[in-house]
């Protein structure tokens, strides 16, 4: 278990790329494939580490890459249309390394030894286990590395399990300094400025997740590498979520497009101390940019005067004015929760800062067994960002409405009188036709 950035991925790499050297040098070959936590991390490993202590091999021996491929890997022939990209390096003596993408599938598709990177953020930790451990138990090599993500996940039970299996290191950032690690621990902890995103990443702490609304598992569960692209977008209805600050708290606007029965995160626009006409003109230019269905903005405190001004810009259809308060501000949570349950909403993958604050809030039980939301505040802000993702998701549960109408046939006295104008309903019959409405379009 390793701090963030103190070269987990770097480190493990390096191991690999000696057991090829070892087999290369007894005359044998081997067989290791890297499962990451996506595409992009997938290359990452491959490129900043493999290939880079491959190269560094190759000045001082003979051994060398002698092919380097790209291509769909496909573990079920059934199901053609389910395929992973995978990156693959050959070196001397044949001994292979593949790194791509970590479900239960590719887990099956492999015989071979595995480094599972990242393995806490995994999606569906258990079965990607469940599926590996008959491989690993014919007499591979297995290595694991991470940095905590909760209690809800495989990783958790295998750190803290007491069997004497496996063999179990915990490098924190004081040790990773300590060992010779070129960073400021004073600047990364005022960096990061949250205490249980600090206590977790850097100290290797597990958080408690008892009271947690959205748990980390719950949330990396939901992260994907396409998601807050905005060039991404493809021209779907579009429902955005503003949390409203004007000092020391975050203005966030969060923007969902409707894929499917998906929300996809297209683009959170996060800023401070912004004055008022600045946050109507970003707002303007998110309408402008996106088929904005509706817009679901909080309306408590300084919210009023926005909201007003949003309804008049862009009509009262499209922008419902919320206040997070009582009952309301518990449905709207709820409403949010489900979406991220369900995984039905797609958010950034990697953003620290963003995961710190969707896991910010908390329950509370009061005397009378009512839940209250709280959430403590910090210099990234009030859970603002979580607050805008609630709204957008919230927004997005009353669909747009759609109607039918059939054209009116030219009546006789139109025809008659000369000094009527034309009207649409004057033009042929077009017979009949579905019409997509969104609030706020005429």
């Amino acid at each position: 278990m390793f701090a963030r950035q103190t070269g987990k991925t770097f480190t493990t790499t390096l191991d690999i790329v000696d057991d090829c050297f070892e087999a290369w040098a007894s005359g044998g070959r081997t067989r290791w494939v890297i499962l990451s936590r996506g595409e992009r991390q997938a290359k990452e490993a491959m490129e900043a580490g493999i290939k880079l202590h491959a190269k560094a091999y190759q000045l001082a021996y003979d051994m060398a890459i002698e092919e380097e491929l790209e291509y769909d890997f496909v573990p079920d022939p059934e199901r053609p249309d389910v395929k992973f990209k995978a990156l693959e390096v050959a070196l001397s003596g044949g001994s292979r390394i593949t790194a791509l993408p970590a479900n239960p599938d590719t887990a099956r598709g492999f015989s071979s030894n595995v480094f599972l990177d990242e393995f806490a953020f995994h999606r569906d930790s258990r079965e990607i286990w469940k599926a590996l451990f008959p491989v690993i138990s014919a007499g591979w090599k297995l290595r694991i590395t991470s940095t905590p993500n909760g209690k809800g996940n495989k990783f958790y039970e295998l750190m803290t399990a007491k069997d004497p299996v496996w063999s179990r290191h915990e490098v924190d950032i004081h040790k990773a300094v300590a060992d010779g690690l070129p960073r400021n621990i004073p600047e990364l902890r005022a960096g990061i400025s949250d205490n249980e995103a600090w206590d977790q990443e850097f100290e290797l702490k597990w958080a408690d997740e008892a009271s947690a609304w959205l748990t980390f598992e719950l949330i990396t569960a939901c992260e994907d590498e396409a998601a807050g692209d905005p060039s991404r977008y493809t021209g779907g209805p579009v429902y955005i979520g503003n949390d409203i600050a004007r000092r020391n708290n975050l203005w966030v606007a969060w923007v969902l497009e409707q894929v499917g029965d998906v929300l996809w995160t297209r683009e959170i626009v996060a800023r401070r101390n912004i004055p008022f006409r600045e946050q109507d003109a970003i707002m303007d230019e998110l309408f402008h940019r996106y088929n904005t269905v509706r817009l679901a903005m909080d309306q408590g405190g300084m919210g009023e005067k926005p909201v007003e001004d949003a309804k008049g810009r862009h009509g009262p259809l499209r922008v419902d004015g919320v206040l997070l308060q009582g009952s309301t501000r518990l449905n709207v949570a709820t409403i949010g929760k489900q979406a991220f349950e369900d995984r039905k909403i797609r958010i950034p993958m990697g953003d620290t800062a963003l995961r710190a604050d969707l896991h910010k809030v908390r329950k509370v039980i009061g005397e009378t067994g009512g839940i209250r939301l709280v959430a403590d505040d910090d210099s990234e802000g009030h859970a603002d960002r979580f607050w805008a993702c609630m709204l957008g998701v919230s927004a997005a549960q009353i669909a747009p409405e759609e109607f039918a109408y059939r054209s009116a046939a030219p009546s006789a006295n139109s025809e008659r009188n000369p000094l009527r104008s034309r009207h649409d309903d004057d033009q042929p019959a077009l017979g009949h036709d579905r019409c997509r409405f969104r609030p706020g379009a005429f």
